[in-house]
């Protein structure tokens, strides 16, 4: 590696590297799968974490051992986790296996989404863009404000009284 002593050797050193070097780098991502064929990945919304393995299958859906229209009953919830799949039209093509744990039912779902996201691109690189541009492999960094003293929630004051 060349000597860089002013700054115009650091802008000649930095502009040598092409962005088309960088791209490629980028697109030329590896799939990561275990010895059994599937992909893991932590999905996390509000208080929930979720660890989620996929593998190739006839897109069954399994949560903490129960089918998934059993674990999330309502229909808002099972779509929630069929979004990924819709995405990256591989519907019905991979079996996942999940554990979650912690918050709601609401926060529970959406740790799942994030988890089969994540697995999904790590098993097939080439659906990235697809998942990233729809905003699933974000981490909804919301939570609960916690309470703080001198307060009866985390901003309710606690009633004025003048007498």
């Amino acid at each position: 590696m060349a000597d860089i002593k002013s700054l115009d050797d650091l802008k000649s050193a930095v502009s040598g590297t092409s962005a088309a070097a960088t791209v490629a780098e980028a697109v030329a991502r590896e799939p990561k799968r275990d010895a059994l064929g599937r992909s893991y990945a932590t999905g996390k919304r509000k208080d929930a974490v979720a660890r989620v393995w996929i593998k190739p299958g006839s897109g069954k859906v399994v949560v903490n051992g129960k089918e998934m229209a059993v674990y999330f009953a309502r229909p808002v919830l099972q779509m929630i986790l069929r979004q990924p799949f819709q995405i990256a039209n591989v519907e019905g093509q991979f079996d996942v296996f999940a554990t979650v744990a912690g918050g709601g039912l609401s926060g529970q779902a959406g740790a799942v989404k994030h988890g089969i996201s994540k697995a999904l691109q790590l098993y097939e690189p080439s659906l990235r863009p697809a998942l990233k541009a729809a905003g699933f492999l974000t981490r909804d960094s919301r939570v609960v404000e916690r309470k703080k003293y001198g307060k009866a929630k985390a901003r309710r004051s606690f009633q004025f009284s003048k007498r």
